[in-house]
């Protein structure tokens, strides 16, 4: 039996990770184009055709909404940007409340104090990770305006729960599906299925432009207050003729000729990426359920999952030893990813530390000593970002979940049997590393 490479022995695998980089010749030859052009943003932030962007982010806003069956979709240059601009397009202010994720992307979270409004945290499902419809419900209060749903990981939240929750208390359902582009619920796709949604095109996930977002929605009124939003809102509705629209303060959100030129060529990649990261889940899911400790995360009934992560949950009961311990040594015998060299294995305890226990929160600091929105006048609630607000929450990120991204499409299966191999030389060598 090897030695384990925590101990001194030799590691299952020394060459480095292939790195996952899904830009071509295709995306090349457009930015090309674009620079040929000389027109790097077509953008006026005045009442004018060039309001709604250039010919490449008009182009990508249109192959968008037809991809994804949806009538508006409105890009920026962020998907912080988008959640930013939903939840001022849903009419949120002072003294609001808005129900979101304590187990996701801080802006998820944060974006409701950008119009000085207070996030609500409700706490997560044990098995999917998403908002638990019974936390939502108890925390809903005569203040609450919106609820902020993130399909975690690729995982669809529980579409036909929250939004008859949302219905019945008249609240707008906001969906971050940044990390589940192409996942579906009842041959719906996510960014669908609430009232606004949202997607990303950072670089770390599915399909990407270096940064971007869009934004969509049916909802006709909603997509003028997202473009204004976006593009310079206060020096257009008047010659508009909004002047009855809310929230009108703009921000320049807007996306580059190139960054919708390069997303544009991303977009029709997606489908055949999206394949590969489900067939790897696969064969690594095979692999790993052998291990008694691990014990893989489900798929919501009627969902295809996105996988931007692959996760599971780790039995301290049954391994005998801590999570970390185990997750390190499995570390100390794989490499790193080429384009992360320094940042080490993508293997992770944990994703991010439940949000309202950062300092933000715990300090109350969003704007400095004079504690808005947390203390502003106009709010007359509770706050409650105490430790053990989010049990559920909690208990995943400090003792169970586990996540990695050895399911990327770079990655072969001979790539993915190393992984495997990794866990199985722990497992079989467990006691080597008990009662450290």
């Amino acid at each position: 039996m090897s030695k384990l490479a925590i101990k001194g022995g030799s590691k299952v695998r020394e060459k480095l990770f292939p790195a996952y980089n899904p830009i071509g010749e295709e995306e090349k030859i457009a930015v090309e184009k674009v620079l040929e052009k000389g027109k790097l943003s077509r953008f006026l932030g005045s009442w004018h055709e060039d309001f709604y962007g250039g010919e490449e982010v008009r182009a990508l806003e249109k192959e968008w909404a037809e991809k994804f069956n949806v009538k508006h979709a409105i890009s920026v240059n962020s998907a912080t940007s988008g959640l930013y601009c939903a939840v001022g397009a849903t009419g949120v202010g002072p003294g609001d409340e808005v129900i979101v994720s304590p187990y996701t992307m801080a802006a998820s979270a944060t974006a409701p104090l950008i119009y000085n409004a207070i996030p609500v945290f409700a706490d997560i499902e044990e098995d999917y990770f998403c908002l638990d419809p019974k936390s939502i419900e108890e925390k809903i209060t005569e203040r609450t305006k919106a609820i902020i749903v993130v399909d975690i990981f690729g995982q669809p939240y529980d579409v036909d729960t929250i939004n008859e929750i949302a219905r019945k208390h008249n609240l707008i359902v906001i969906e971050d599906a940044a990390q589940a582009p192409g996942a579906m619920y009842k041959e719906k796709y996510t960014g669908t299925l609430g009232d606004i949604g949202i997607f990303s095109l950072n670089y770390h996930k599915h399909i990407h432009s270096g940064e971007g977002g869009i934004i969509v929605t049916d909802n006709d009124e909603l997509a003028d207050k997202l473009r204004l939003i976006r593009n310079h809102a206060e020096a257009v509705v008047e010659a508009k003729g909004y002047n009855s629209l809310v929230n009108m303060l703009g921000f320049n959100y807007r996306m580059t000729e190139i960054e919708a030129a390069i997303a544009r060529e991303q977009l029709k990649k997606l489908d055949n990426l999206n394949e590969i990261r489900f067939e790897n889940v696969k064969y690594l899911s095979e692999g790993l359920k052998k291990l008694p400790c691990i014990e893989l995360s489900k798929v919501r009934e009627n969902c295809i999952h996105g996988y931007y992560i692959h996760s599971f949950k780790f039995k301290e009961e049954i391994a005998g030893v801590s999570r970390e311990r185990f997750i390190n040594a499995v570390k100390a015998e794989l490499p790193s990813f080429e384009m992360r060299e320094n940042e080490g294995v993508k293997l992770s305890f944990g994703y991010v530390r439940p949000i309202y226990l950062q300092p933000l929160f715990q300090q109350q600091i969003a704007y400095g000593e004079a504690g808005c929105p947390f203390k502003c006048p106009r709010y007359n609630g509770h706050l409650n970002y105490d430790k053990g607000t989010c049990p559920v929450c909690e208990k995943m990120h400090f003792e169970e979940l586990v996540i990695n991204e050895f399911m990327l499409p770079s990655m072969s299966k001979d790539d993915i049997d190393d992984v495997i191999n990794a866990f199985n030389k722990v497992w079989k060598n467990i006691n080597d590393i008990k009662n450290e």
